[in-house]
């Protein structure tokens, strides 16, 4: 598994620290340096099961410069938030899990990252 992460964030040390007293196996990927690129963004958009406006930080200086609040929230508008997000990184909810199963989820709370880590488990 593969979890995005910024170290800055609380919710993000918490959720490594509960892999690592799960001892699982994953890689770390710090998206706001190894920025994703819109491919990588639609396909975790696609194992999330979410739109890009479902991952975004709306309250983040970048997204209120942009006016996010203001964009159109359907299919027509979607690759434009998916370009916002890949230019903007720090717009991307934190941390992503991409799980074992193919799947991935927001893993904003423990019961999400004991979801992820389920979800590799036969």
């Amino acid at each position: 598994m593969e979890i995005w992460i910024n170290p800055a964030c609380s919710k993000c040390r918490s959720a490594l620290t509960l892999l690592d007293a799960e001892g699982a196996d994953y890689t770390v990927r710090r998206y706001l340096e190894d920025v994703p690129s819109e491919d990588e963004i639609r396909a975790v958009l696609d194992r999330l099961g979410l739109e890009p406006w479902d991952i975004t930080r709306t309250q983040e200086a970048a997204a209120k410069e942009l006016g996010l609040k203001e964009w159109a929230r359907d299919e027509s508008a979607r690759d434009r938030w998916i370009t916002a997000l890949a230019e903007h990184p720090e717009l991307i909810q934190r941390p992503i899990i991409t799980a074992d199963d193919g799947t991935a989820l927001v893993a904003r709370t423990d019961e999400a990252v004991q979801d992820a880590l389920s979800r590799g488990k036969s």
